[in-house]
């Protein structure tokens, strides 16, 4: 192994003794900005070698490799991986400086002959520590977009402008593009190189088509993507149909629509599309028409501590996502899912695995379906396929899973159960509902369903003499 290391360990130590990490309060204003330009220029010369090094590691973790790539023999599976437990950065930033590395690393060719980087004028600029990886990696990621299309020529033209913009020798003079500039000016270079003249409008969706979950903050996970035309027709007229408010459909019924306005909390168009997207979620995950997963319908993984759900207190986890699930959320999930006790030792060794609890089989979800025919609440129009099961008694309070335990409720009113003012009992295997009380002070419980035919029995054993409503 050469010095590098040591001498990059000891280029850190110096920098620490030379600049230390609070004396940015001590320098008058001229000064601080001064330091900061000069901190991010040395910045953009290291990054050019993090991402040098990041595509050399990606280079010798090529999967045609095999056993043999870099990341195999370090017991990773992605050079993405490596980098992550070498540097201790996000996954995110591991892909991203690899792939800033591979845009911009010089190649040789089968015959031995260099091969220039694909993108030659990024990787001189940022070799030089002229261009920062922030603006190098937004010129790669949208001119690449237009790659296939683009003329050669016009192609070269783009970058040597755009890394220009980038260097304040562009048009505007000696003014540099800030990053976010830079990726505007980049956007309108990629839409002008890819003009679909040779690839049909068609294929250049089929091609860019996806979908992404990103990185949680705030307690939400952003949901990004492009959709083809037709997927977004069909997607269109999914919340048309669940919540057009002149059909009458739609999560909330007209007392809250009514109530939300009163208070100021109505539900945005987002949060009611939102809404119906979780149920149809639900649904799909319960047809029986997708693959399994372990043998079983896909199902989301919920892990709570017995003590906290008792107590009230902490958070619950789900498999798919690194932001915790709330014990609003969990008991939520139990409700319609089920749960299954593990019971570990001191040092994490399962000692007793329970069975699975309060999951309704299909036939009793039938058979509430064609009792209840839909979310009970009433006023609320979600049929009963998109409805999930609420257990009226909970399995803490000796709940059983049985239909004389069970209603349907759509996502939304199922979610909020515990403070919306609704109230649930069953009396011998009936439903009766509680309206809250700004909607009936009186607090009154009544018989309610949806279901065509139980409604065709009540009309029967309605007395001759009584008007019909």
């Amino acid at each position: 192994m050469t010095g590098i290391p040591d001498a990059l360990e000891q280029l850190r130590s110096r920098l620490g003794d030379l600049l230390p990490f609070d004396e940015a309060s001590c320098l008058g204003d001229d000064e601080l900005l001064a330091v900061v330009s000069a901190l991010e220029a040395l910045v953009r010369v290291v990054d050019a070698r993090r991402a040098a090094f990041a595509g050399e590691v990606g280079e010798r973790s090529r999967v045609e490799f095999g056993d043999q790539r870099l990341s195999t023999r370090r017991g990773c599976r992605s050079a993405a991986e490596l980098l992550e437990r070498v540097t201790l950065v996000s996954a995110f930033e591991a892909r991203r400086r690899i792939s800033l590395g591979s845009a911009t690393r010089a190649r040789v060719g089968f015959s031995g002959e260099p091969i220039e980087p694909e993108f030659p004028k990024v990787a001189a600029a940022l070799a030089a520590g002229e261009l920062g990886a922030d603006a190098a990696g937004t010129i790669i990621r949208e001119l690449d977009r237009a790659r296939r299309n683009a003329d050669p020529v016009e192609f070269a033209a783009a970058e040597q402008a755009l890394v220009g913009e980038a260097l304040g020798r562009g048009d505007g003079g000696p003014v540099r593009c800030t990053s976010d500039e830079l990726r505007v000016q980049a956007q309108a270079w990629s839409t002008f190189l890819d003009q679909g003249g040779r690839e049909p409008d068609d294929e250049r969706a089929m091609r860019r088509r996806g979908l992404r979950l990103g990185r949680a903050r705030d307690g939400l996970v952003p949901l990004t993507g492009e959709l083809m035309p037709e997927v977004a027709a069909r997607l269109t007229r999914l919340f048309d149909a669940h919540l057009s408010q002149r059909a009458g459909l739609g999560f909330h019924t007209a007392d809250e629509r009514a109530s939300f306005a009163e208070s100021g909390e109505q539900p945005t168009a987002d949060q009611q599309r939102h809404d119906v997207l979780a149920a149809a979620l639900d649904t799909a995950a319960r047809s029986g028409e997708h693959p399994t997963i372990g043998g079983g319908a896909p199902t989301v993984l919920v892990s709570v501590r017995a003590s906290d759900l008792a107590a009230d207190r902490g958070v619950a986890h789900a498999d798919g996502v690194d932001l915790p699930v709330s014990l609003r959320a969990a008991r939520h999930m139990i409700c319609t899912g089920g749960t299954q006790s593990v019971v570990f030792d001191d040092d994490g060794r399962i000692i007793r695995l329970g069975s699975p609890e309060r999951c309704l089989t299909p036939h009793q979800r039938r058979a509430i379906s064609v009792r209840d025919g839909g979310c009970l609440i009433p006023g609320c129009s979600v049929p009963a396929a998109w409805c999930e099961i609420h257990h009226v008694i909970p399995d803490a309070d000796g709940g059983p899973s049985h239909p004389d335990n069970g209603v349907l409720l759509c996502w939304f009113h199922h979610r909020t159960i515990d403070t919306s003012g609704w109230a649930i009992r069953m009396l011998r295997g009936v439903p009766h509902i509680r309206p809250p009380a700004w909607l009936d002070p009186g607090g009154g419980w009544r018989p309610v369903t949806k279901s065509p035919t139980r409604l065709a029995d009540q009309r029967d054993r309605r007395p001759k003499n009584q008007p019909e409503a």
